[in-house]
């Protein structure tokens, strides 16, 4: 199957092999590429590759044991200050969050979504590891790397749960 959308997995095991600046590149101009409400673009983006900052990150966020062992984390964020439609930055940074981790399937890489927001504690724990500004919010973390483990497509298609014309 060569259709990176059905493709795309969580991936939460990596490789020692480093991801090339250009390849964070893509991801980035992906995710920048998202449909946006009014084309606001709320979204600011933490690429993290220091050490000891991904090995800090579980004690931040309970589900982010395969941070450490990655390559990199991106961590997608909404700005209030960016924002013209009320909110709309959360559909925008989701939006963003899955062409980044559309992107990664098709270069290769294997990446998973962290959510963050709404969850006060991990917003607080992440603002405070990475002196984020009260006006940004961070929206979700994507660890990033070559992929250790292999998934296959999921087939989630289920007929019960399209409606055509009505419910």
């Amino acid at each position: 199957m060569d259709d990176p959308v059905l493709r795309r997995r969580s991936i939460r095991k990596y490789t020692a092999q480093p991801v090339l600046d250009e390849h964070v590149e893509r991801l980035l101009r992906a995710a920048m590429a998202a449909p946006s409400a009014g084309n606001q673009q709320p979204w600011q983006f933490i690429v993290i590759r220091d050490r000891s900052v991904l090995e800090a990150v579980p004690e931040v966020h309970p589900y982010a044991s395969m941070v450490p062992k990655a390559p990199l984390a991106i961590l997608v964020c909404g700005d209030r200050r960016l924002e013209r439609w009320p909110q709309y930055w959360e559909q925008d940074c989701a939006a963003a969050t899955e062409n980044l981790l559309i992107a990664a399937a098709q270069l290769g890489l294997g990446a998973v979504w962290l959510g963050v927001h709404p969850l006060e504690e991990r917003a607080d724990g992440l603002r405070g590891l990475l002196g984020i500004p009260r006006h940004v919010t961070p929206f979700a973390l994507v660890p990033v790397g070559w992929p250790g483990e292999e998934k296959a497509p999921s087939g989630r298609y289920d007929e019960q749960r399209v409606h055509h014309d009505r419910w």
